[in-house]
């Protein structure tokens, strides 16, 4: 027999029946007549070719045959009444679950070590994972439910998904205490005829700095280039190199390999870094929750959420 041959309808009178054991109880409870029900019955039981109940004193009482399916038919409809009327809310210290974020090698760095801090705090049993934004398809990969949020410069996230703004991230240069650019205020001259280590992190939002470097005509001497963020610490510690970095990169690593900042020469424009999260989970209460602490820990400011503009201008709040 196929699902599609039975009314759900039928196996709820079968389960109000078998805890009911009266007809005129079940017909109260389900809003029927007596022969309603008896009518119903007749039909299962022609469906299922068994009487199911029979007549007893003080009202009916189930055969062998009902008996065997009174447990996996509680559980079915039990499984089914659930998944129609989940629980509402989410208890972080209760819940037990993996959340995948996207993002570079900066925000490893810069945003990770606060995260999990929290994370071990208020949601012990909530474990983190990560994915480079560009080692995945990131867009795909969201609307799949395979990575639940994502962080930083990423204009390839439109039509779909929600975005929040957490800061602009500004640039700095960065090199090593004791270096001879630390005795004067850093000028267009000196930045230039410094030799420098560039990042070359394709596919991310950094790469504008080069580009708007380029289109300006500013030129710099690159002595060494390479594709990620991670080893600038270890070679600015032990050379007379440079490089711009995003600020809040370099207030991580500067106490950590005995490295000084300053500002800029040249006015490089500010990154725009956002928090982001596909539409299907806009109103997932664990998603939810993570977005706030997110936002508590790296916003500068209280911006509401906004659908990308390709789709609709409409703003939501995160």
């Amino acid at each position: 027999m196929e699902l599609g041959d039975i009314d759900l309808n039928l196996l709820l009178l079968f389960q109000r029946l078998m805890q009911e054991r009266r007809v005129a109880s079940v017909a109260e409870q389900m809003n029927m007549s007596q022969p309603g029900v008896s009518n119903a019955l007749a039909k299962l039981r022609r469906k299922l070719g068994d009487p199911l109940f029979v007549r007893a004193p003080g009202g009916v009482v189930p055969t062998p045959y009902a008996l065997r399916l009174a447990e996996p038919v509680s559980q079915a409809l039990a499984t089914l009444h659930a998944a129609l009327n989940p629980v509402t809310g989410f208890d972080p210290l209760r819940a037990s679950r993996t959340i995948t974020i996207g993002m570079t090698d900066i925000g490893e760095v810069v945003f990770l070590p606060a995260l999990v801090e929290r994370l071990s705090r208020e949601a012990p049993g909530v474990a983190l994972n990560t994915v480079r934004n560009t080692s995945v398809n990131l867009g795909n990969d969201m609307a799949d439910g395979r990575v639940d949020l994502a962080i930083g410069l990423l204009p390839q996230l439109k039509g779909g998904f929600y975005q929040r703004r957490l800061f602009d991230q500004r640039y700095v240069c960065l090199y090593r205490q004791g270096h001879a650019l630390e005795q004067e205020p850093m000028t267009l001259a000196a930045w230039r005829e410094a030799e420098h280590l560039v990042v070359v992190s394709a596919g991310t939002g950094h790469g504008q700095v080069d580009d708007w470097l380029k289109r300006r005509g500013v030129r710099r001497q690159v002595r060494l280039s390479v594709p990620h963020f991670m080893s600038v610490g270890y070679i600015l510690q032990r050379t007379d190199l440079i490089a711009t970095v995003p600020e809040r990169l370099a207030l991580q690593l500067a106490p950590l390999f005995s490295l000084s900042m300053c500002a800029l020469p040249v006015a490089l424009p500010a990154a725009p870094i956002h928090l982001l999260w596909h539409a299907r989970v806009q109103q997932d209460d664990g998603n939810r929750w993570l977005r706030s602490v997110v936002i508590d820990l790296f916003a500068d400011t209280a911006t509401p959420a906004r659908k990308s503009a390709k789709q609709t201008q409409k703003r939501e709040r995160a």
